[in-house]
């Protein structure tokens, strides 16, 4: 008997990413931060510890497709939280404060050891092609979203 490998569609893609965002969440959980709040003190770390409030809500809504209410909801949240601290004078500038970058390199150690665990055993050359695919139908589901929104 021969069996075939599953052909990839959505719900394959959404298992592996919830079983995986299980784990983060978990992590994310006992650190007292959201999944949105901790992209925002990565992509403020990727940035040298600052970038600019416009800029990083062009990044979440384009990404992870959240409204920019949400987005603008997440630094205000860091904020109150002592993790993020606005630009001086009217630089709209979002910079991590000593705080939030030490809890940004805590959970970027956790994402690691959640990386090693769930690609242990999977052979680099299966890693990169799917990561090739993955970028492919990341690139033609926003072409098709761009597409969409023009028409309506």
């Amino acid at each position: 008997m021969t069996t075939t490998a599953p052909r990839l569609n959505g719900q394959i893609i959404g298992q592996a990413f919830y079983a995986t965002r299980a784990l983060l969440d978990r992590r994310l959980t006992r650190e007292g931060v959201t999944f949105n709040q901790s992209l925002v003190l990565n992509v403020l770390a990727q940035h040298g510890g600052s970038w600019g409030r416009q800029a990083l809500v062009e990044r979440m809504t384009g990404t992870t497709k959240v409204t920019a209410e949400v987005a603008h909801a997440a630094f205000a949240e860091l904020v109150a939280a002592g993790l993020v601290e606005t630009g001086p004078g009217d630089r709209p500038d979002l910079l991590l404060t000593e705080t939030g970058r030490a809890l940004q390199e805590r959970l970027a150690e956790a994402v690691a050891g959640i990386a090693e665990q769930v690609y242990a055993n999977i052979p680099d050359d299966e890693l990169a092609a799917a990561a090739q695919v993955l970028i492919r139908l990341t690139e033609q589901a926003n072409a098709a979203l761009a597409a969409d929104e023009a028409a309506a």
